[in-house]
């Protein structure tokens, strides 16, 4: 089988490529750094260089694939972030029809169900709305929860201000995940391809809340009783401007912090909650210490 898989070599994309080929089967990737090239192709994969805003390029790209892994970037200086996203979906969509794959594999979040007020995840939807749109294209969208991995951007707040905060609320229970978890169900996802017409299936791999996991790190890192400090709006808006994000992004993410807190941005997921998958909030730990060690 020949598998084109979006994301470069990312925390999902990577362990995703390595399963694929280790089950003998034809990979290519699809990155915009020529200088992941020589790495791509050590893993045994072939190397497809060029923008995913460029139709042509990806129309090439996808010819004689039997499946598409996708998943949209983020974009750090988009002026209209949600319909940047939504934007690329199109692009996805318009060069998957045109190369005439069948089979998709979309990475999304849980929240995608809602077209508005969950931040960046709204984008998300759009782009899930054009690849339904698709016509005799069967797609299985993955509705991820919030990376584990996004919590390495508060191991400076933990180190410089002591505390672990944020305005998603110190009692919602979050559902969290690791990117290899989602990477071995995308695995498994493009191995069978049993999944017709458009679908959505959540992936999470542990469900706790901000309190959990102030404990979890604060312990991991040798800060037990390490403090959760819940963030007024205003003052995550605040903060992450100061960290040198644009207004447009710190608008989406302040936005996304007020959907989990409400509860907004889990409850489709709630109605569908699937079996968890094997990582939990302290296995992540481990891996937490190591990156604080080194920061």
């Amino acid at each position: 089988m020949k598998y084109v898989l979006l994301g470069s070599l990312g925390n999902i994309t990577k362990p995703l490529a390595t399963q694929l080929i280790k089950a003998g089967h034809n990979i290519t990737i699809v990155s915009s750094h020529a200088d992941r090239k020589p790495a791509i192709e050590a893993l045994g994969a072939t190397a497809a260089i060029g923008s995913i805003e460029d139709i042509a390029f990806l129309t090439s790209t996808f010819k004689g694939a039997d499946a598409i892994y996708a998943m949209i970037p983020p974009k750090w200086d988009a002026k209209e972030w949600k319909q940047w996203i939504g934007g690329i979906g199109k692009k996805y969509a318009e060069a998957i029809k045109a190369a005439g794959v069948k089979k998709v594999v979309n990475l999304s979040s849980m929240g995608a169900d809602l077209p508005d007020g969950v931040g960046p995840v709204s984008g998300l939807h759009l782009a899930e709305e054009a690849l339904n749109a698709l016509s005799g294209v069967d797609i299985r969208h993955l509705r991820a929860g919030f990376f584990y991995t996004n919590l390495y951007s508060n191991i400076g707040m933990i180190k410089q201000g002591g505390i672990y905060g944020n305005n998603y609320g110190a009692d919602v229970p979050l559902t969290l995940v690791h990117p290899r978890d989602i990477a071995a169900v995308a695995a498994e996802e493009l191995l069978s391809l049993a999944f017709q017409g458009s679908s959505v299936r959540y992936v999470a791999s542990d469900e706790r809340t901000s309190k959990d996991i102030a404990a979890v790190i604060g312990a991991a890192v040798g800060k037990p009783g390490l403090p959760y400090v819940e963030f007024g709006d205003e003052d995550t808006r605040k903060g992450l401007l100061g960290a040198g994000l644009s207004e447009e992004v710190v608008r989406n993410y302040t936005e996304m912090g007020v959907a989990a807190r409400t509860g907004l941005m889990f409850a489709d997921y709630k109605k569908h909650r699937p079996q968890l998958s094997p990582t939990k909030l302290e296995d992540f730990a481990k891996e937490f210490a190591v990156a604080f060690a080194q920061n």
